[in-house]
Formats: structure tokens, C-alpha cells, sequence
């Protein structure tokens, strides 16, 4: 059916029992069986709970997958795929410019268990095959990056490398399948941060993965049971509660992403603006062929750390806060933040200066979230 329909429908027929609407949260550990071996389908809660299966099938229909599988976080996922598809001696190659958790992961987690990764400008597709070696085993790109937005094409990579056996992932936290479908351009695992645009109401953390392969898909069933980093029946029931509006919030993000994007362009205090949307973005060609919208992430720059200290600490509708998504707009300081993490050299070669905002504009209002960052700006 329509996105529009399945972000309501999908995964959820109305519960057999009564004929609720909405999906229960079965909040329970363990099931009844009717001897042994006879049971109804679920045995333990860690393996399979309905209000977690109902949220799996829902977010595989969006980004038309095989299969999708809830986690405890958006890097429970992420250490999910690694550990699924990888063993020791593999290779990665990664968008360096990644979210500072996904580096921490990588580098100070990962490498310990033989796995080894290489950051390359993934903006550039010469440079991710480039970085090929006869060991790499997966791609992982975000897309558009945290948090100076750069693209990677996806279809052209995955055209290049998946022949090889290479499985190609992406992050699609930023724009949520409304706005890119990662695995429809060729990738063929997607994960997502669920705690971010797929919840949206800043109320639950989660992570989701969708593959296309039913080889896949049965060996990240495997570790999710044996893992156990499972999303709790809450959570998944929440996520699904902010999934039934995502239309009509991404819609509403995006317009007032753009709005914020080109009032910061214009502003005589403000150095450089980052966002896909903006005719200048040097991959604003790509942005529009590949996705359907631009979304409300962007950042800018206003020169140094006190500047952005002054900026952030004047705001009043834009919260100082980590995390995106959500439907209230929010600020932050990546060099200080979610990147802080990564080395110093690396930010500042990545332009993840200490002058650098990020927001992710929320569907308040337009006119009040373009004055506070007005007054906000006046304090410099």
C-alpha cells in the first residue's frame, strides 16, 4: 500500500482477543505452553514478544525489507549487524565522517576483536573502492552524515562492491525511510536509531535493523536471541505510536528545516551553513535525485567555541540537548557532544570545528523558532 497507509497499518491488523486498534504491550517474560513442544508460536520473551514483532514487521514493510529486528539502542543494532556478518580478520570501510558513537564502537570496542576499518570520504565513490582490500566485507555509510552533512551515493557504491560479496549498510537515522530508502538504491542492510524521527517524541530509546537477505536475516535472529539486547515491549509500543504520525512530522520538519537553512544563510554572523536542501550544498543534485526531502538536521558554523557557547546558552525554543528527531527542536555541540569521542585532528580535518552548531529543527512553530535564533545570533 501507500507509505502513507502502511506507517499505520503495516505489521498491525487489530488484535484477535478483543479487536483493539492498537497493538498491546505484552509486557510479560514467558509464555504458558500446551505440553511439550506444543506452544503458540512464543516461548520466552528475550526470543520473540508481539509488541516487538508487530514494530519488527512494520519498519521492514517502510523500508521494504525481509526482515526487521528491534534493539535495546540505535548501537545495539549497530554492534548487532557487526557481530552477525563479520568475523575476526574483516574488513570495513566507513564514512568517516560517522556519528561519534559508531566511531567509539568501531575503534575502541571492535578493533579488539579482529576487526579492522578504514574512514574514507564516502562523498566520493572513488575513494570507498579505493579503500577496498581482499579482506573487506561491508560498506558502512551514513547518510547524510553526523553532523556536516555530506552525502554518500548509495546506489552507485552498492553497484560497485555488493557484486563482491560485500554487504553494503547504511545509517538512515537522519532521514528515515519517508525521505531515503537505502535498500531500494541497493544496500542491503539498514539501521536506524529508533530513539530519533522513527519514535519522535523523545520518549523511548531503541535501534532497528532491516535486511534483505533471508540468510541475513536468520543469522541476526540468531544473535539477537543469543545477545539479547532486545527492545523492550514499552519501547517497541512507542515506537510504533510515533511511526502512525511520521508522515505528517517529517513533513513538517523538512519545511522548517528548510525555512531555518536558508534564515542562517543569510545571517551576517553565521560562516557556513550545512544542509543537503541549500542549492549551494556541494552534493544538492544528489540529495534531490536520491531522497524525497531534506529533512530538519543542519548545522552551522559561527567561528569558536565561545561563539557557539554564547549561541547555545541564549537559545530559549531550541533546547541544549543531544539526541534528534524528536518533535521539539533541539541544539548541540558536536566537538563537545555526540563527537567528542572522536580525536581532535579527526574533527577538525572532518570540519567539526568548536564553532559548529547542530540542530534538529522540531514542527513548532516557524516564526518562533526562526526569532530565538535570532536573538540568539544578536548575543555575538
Amino acid at each position: 500500500m501507500g507509505f502513507a497507509t502502511d506507517v499505520i497499518h503495516a505489521g498491525q491488523p487489530p488484535e484477535p482477543a478483543t479487536g483493539a486498534v492498537a497493538v498491546p504491550i505484552y509486557q510479560t517474560s514467558t509464555y504458558v505452553q500446551e505440553g511439550l513442544g506444543r506452544h503458540k508460536g512464543y516461548e520466552y520473551a528475550r526470543t520473540h514478544n508481539p509488541t516487538r514483532a508487530a514494530l519488527e514487521a512494520n519498519v521492514a514493510v517502510l523500508e521494504g525489507g525481509v526482515a526487521g529486528f528491534a534493539f535495546a539502542s540505535g548501537m545495539a543494532a549497530i554492534h548487532a549487524v557487526m557481530t552477525a556478518c563479520l568475523k575476526a580478520g574483516d574488513h570495513v570501510v566507513v564514512s568517516d565522517n560517522t556519528y561519534g558513537g559508531t566511531y567509539r564502537l568501531f575503534e575502541r570496542v571492535l578493533t579488539d576483536f579482529g576487526l579492522a576499518f578504514d574512514y574514507v570520504d564516502a562523498s566520493d565513490t572513488a575513494q570507498v573502492l579505493a579503500a577496498l582490500r581482499p579482506t573487506t566485507r561491508m560498506v558502512f555509510l551514513e547518510t547524510p552524515t553526523n553532523p556536516v552533512m555530506r552525502l554518500c551515493d548509495i546506489a552507485a557504491i552498492a553497484q560497485a562492491v555488493r557484486p563482491q560479496g560485500i554487504h553494503v549498510v547504511v545509517d538512515n537515522t537522519f532521514m528515515s525511510p519517508y525521505f531515503q530508502r537505502p535498500l531500494t538504491l541497493g544496500a542491503n542492510i539498514v539501521v536506524h536509531s529508533t530513539t530519533k524521527y522513527l519514535n519522535g517524541h523523545s520518549d523511548s530509546v531503541g535501534g532497528v535493523v532491516v535486511v534483505t537477505e533471508p540468510a541475513v536475516a536468520e543469522r541476526l535472529a540468531f544473535v539477537q536471541n543469543a545477545a539479547g539486547a532486545i527492545l523492550s515491549p514499552m519501547d517497541a509500543w512507542l515506537t510504533m505510536r510515533g511511526i502512525k504520525t511520521l508522515v505528517v512530522r517529517m513533513q513538517a520538519h523538512d519545511a522548517n528545516g528548510r525555512a531555518v537553512a536558508r534564515f542562517l544563510r543569510e545571517h551576517p554572523r553565521v560562516a557556513r551553513v550545512y544542509y543537503p536542501g541549500l542549492p549551494e550544498h556541494p552534493q544538492h543534485a544528489l540529495a534531490a535525485r536520491q531522497m524525497t526531502g531534506f529533512g530538519g538536521m543542519l548545522a552551522f558554523d559561527v567561528g569558536d567555541l565561545e561563539a557557539a557557547r554564547r549561541v547555545l546558552e541564549s537559545l530559549k525554543v531550541f533546547a541544549l540537548a543531544e539526541s534528534l528527531g524528536g518533535v521539539e527542536s533541539l541544539a548541540c555541540h558536536p566537538a563537545t557532544m555526540t563527537h567528542a569521542s572522536v580525536p581532535l585532528v579527526e574533527r577538525q580535518r572532518l570540519g567539526i570545528t568548536e564553532g559548529l552548531v547542530r540542530l534538529s529543527v522540531g514542527i513548532e512553530d516557524i516564526a518562533d523558532l526562526l526569532a530565538d535564533l535570532d536573538q540568539a545570533l544578536a548575543s555575538l
